[in-house]
Order: C-alpha cells, then sequence, then structure tokens
C-alpha cells in the first residue's frame, strides 16, 4: 500500500525543511516523529511512505543537518569524557585533602601531648645571652 501524491510531496517537502534546518512545525531533530509531524501526516501514513522513508534514511547522515547533530554527538561525548576525568581526578584531591586533615589532627594531638608533657616535667632553664652568642662564635 502506498500514499497519495499529495501525502508524499508533503512529506518530502517536510524532509527538505529539517534537512536544511528549516523546519516549520517541530524543533528540527532529524527524527522519523519528527518527519510526520512537519508534514502533517500520521504516523501510520507515514510509514506506509516506504519510498519517501528510504529517501529520509539514506539522506539523513549526509545533511548539513545531520552533519551538525553528529557534530554535536561527538563533542558531547568529549565533553561527558572530559567531566568524568575532573570528578574522578576531585575525588583523588579530595581524598588527599582528608588524608592531610588527619594527619594535622594527629600531629595536633601529639604536639599538646608533649607540650603537656613538658609543662609537668622539670623546667626549663634559659641560657645566659653572654654564654649563648659566645657559644656561637
Amino acid at each position: 500500500m502506498t500514499v497519495s501524491p499529495k501525502t508524499e510531496r508533503a512529506l518530502r517537502e517536510a524532509m527538505e525543511r529539517l534537512l536544511a534546518s528549516t523546519p516549520e512545525r517541530t524543533d528540527g531533530k532529524l527524527t522519523k516523529n519528527n518527519l510526520c509531524r512537519e508534514g502533517q501526516v500520521s504516523r501510520a501514513t507515514m510509514n506506509r511512505a516506504t519510498d519517501v522513508l528510504s529517501d529520509w534514511d539514506s539522506r539523513v547522515g549526509t545533511s548539513p543537518a545531520g552533519l551538525r547533530e553528529q557534530q554535536r554527538d561527538a563533542e558531547l561525548t568529549e565533553l561527558r569524557s572530559k567531566l568524568r576525568k575532573s570528578r574522578e581526578q576531585c575525588r583523588q584531591l579530595q581524598d588527599q585533602v582528608d588524608a592531610a586533615a588527619t594527619v594535622i589532627m594527629t600531629l595536633l594531638s601529639e604536639n599538646a601531648a608533649l607540650r603537656e608533657h613538658t609543662t609537668n616535667s622539670a623546667a626549663v632553664i634559659p641560657l645566659p645571652l653572654d654564654r649563648a652568642v659566645a657559644t656561637r662564635e
């Protein structure tokens, strides 16, 4: 079963508009749903237009709009990869910060214990300035 010449013409005009990135009734994405909406025919009617659909399938990948979509998809894939790497790097840096914070807290605790120990032990006697200067020379 085929479609009427009027329907085929509507679908071909819709296809040309979509491929040229000049849609009138859709968002311009190169999908078969947009093709039937742009041509103002039902999906079932469009599915009977086998000649139009075979032309659509052969032209959608090589059209300027199709090439732009492929380029956009490649850029999105690259950006997603960069984002994944950035998130991993952020996690690694956060792990380093957490480890450093643990070490700092341990050192603070040890420092406090040493200060406590020195205040409870023998008094520190300062050296007279004359003697301290003489030993340096």
